[in-house]
């Protein structure tokens, strides 16, 4: 199965996100890929107003990206924001939401782990999601994961455990010293702690095209990446916009459960 990763930059304009996500699908396409990965924060770049762009799973904007799946033929994973459960004293959240609709796929994933971290505090105006998603397309299970999940493998092993042989990421990932090597450590980790694909697609890193930053808020740093189950990468990006290809095959997923048991033989404690 031939897969993309679209390295996007989003925006505060929803409706300008919404075009790059039709301009990727397209090239996805083109290029033979069945299923295309975006960002998390597709709907609109972190550093911005949340709360009042947040939409259910069937408003306008997921709506249309419904109908760029079906035009096209492919599955779209792409994060968004949905509205979240208002506070006792009546703040108002949201959840960070990763869409995955195309023909004959439909499924949601709210991110579990909120970035409380590097001074910011994703969990002041979002609501933590509460479990696993995993998801069938084209022969093959998926598992959902968002940007700061990376960094805990029990989520890993729990959507192995649930059928997975390839692991979505998406990722607004935050800049700053050592992040990308260590964006690029946990995406391998991962796929050697669960024998899986991993398929980690962040946003474009900003700076490359000029952007200046907006405060403490993470806003992507590139290097998307396709790892194998044994570790190796097998493509990688760098900071700049674009789009990645890759092939997955779960035979390879087999063999490497046959050499590497890992799954079988974790010990509980």
């Amino acid at each position: 199965m031939k897969i993309a990763l679209a390295q996007i930059i989003s925006g505060r304009d929803v409706e300008r996100n919404l075009v790059l996500v039709e301009e990727f699908a397209r090239r996805a396409k083109d290029g033979g890929a069945e299923l295309v990965v975006f960002p998390e924060a597709t709907l609109r770049a972190f550093g911005n107003s949340l709360i009042d762009i947040a939409e259910p799973l069937d408003g306008p904007w997921a709506a249309r990206v419904r109908s760029i799946a079906a035009e096209l033929g492919i599955v779209i994973v792409a994060g968004m924001f949905t509205p979240g459960e208002p506070s006792p004293e009546g703040h108002r959240k949201v959840r960070n939401t990763l869409l995955v609709t195309g023909p004959g796929t439909e499924a949601s994933y709210d991110k579990v782990h909120l970035f409380d971290a590097f001074g910011f505090l994703e969990s002041d105006t979002v609501d933590a999601g509460t479990g696993p998603v995993t998801f069938d397309t084209g022969g093959i299970t998926f598992g959902l994961a968002t940007c700061y999940d990376i960094r805990f493998p029990a989520l890993f092993t729990a959507n192995a455990d649930r059928g997975a042989v390839a692991n979505i990421i998406c990722a607004s990932w935050g800049s700053g010293p050592g992040k990308v090597d260590q964006w690029k450590l946990l995406a391998r980790a991962r796929a050697v702690d669960t024998t899986t694909y991993v398929l980690a697609c962040g946003q474009g890193d900003p700076a490359t095209q000029g952007i200046e930053p907006r405060g403490a808020a993470p806003t992507g740093v590139g290097h998307s990446v396709v790892v194998s189950p044994f570790g190796e990468v097998l493509e990688e990006l760098d900071g700049d916009p674009g789009l990645l290809f890759a092939d997955l095959d779960p035979a390879v997923v087999k063999v490497a459960r046959t050499k590497l048991p890992v799954l079988v033989n974790r010990r509980e404690f």
